[in-house]
């Protein structure tokens, strides 16, 4: 006998009017909103569908802004964007006075970017789905 709390591999006889919960494995009623076994609702469920990555929100902020725009949030790109101007004359005036080594601070405003553009949520609006051709 084994004890475990994964749901069981068994079938289960249930029919065509239920489905398992994707948390618990429980038998719900067809298009249940929550289980009552375990927290799982369906507004919970995320879908890779219409979500931007963080990945390549990441690699775009090579130039700053870039990441933040792919993810749906323009303004803040825009301001990124504007941002790496005073930076970059900041940056260049600190290279100057110590010799060089002040280019060092614009690959810590990059890496800010890039930080943010990983943590911040999507905007993107999802794809309506296709209806087809209409006549």
């Amino acid at each position: 006998m084994e004890y475990t709390d994964a749901p069981s591999t068994e079938s289960q006889a249930g029919g065509a009017n239920t489905m398992p919960c994707p948390s618990c494995g429980t038998l719900l009623p067809k298009g249940a909103q929550k289980c009552n076994r375990c927290d799982w609702t369906r507004a919970d469920t995320e879908t890779a569908e219409g979500k931007a990555s963080d990945a390549v929100a990441v690699l775009l902020s090579i130039i700053p802004g870039l990441g933040h725009i792919y993810k749906g949030h323009k303004l803040a790109g825009l301001l990124w964007m504007a941002g790496a101007i005073p930076a970059g004359i900041f940056v260049l005036l600190a290279a100057f006075a110590s010799a060089g080594f002040g280019v060092g601070l614009f690959f810590i405003y990059l890496i800010g970017v890039m930080l943010h553009a990983y943590a911040i949520d999507d905007w993107a609006v999802p794809v309506k789905d296709d209806e087809g051709e209409q006549y």
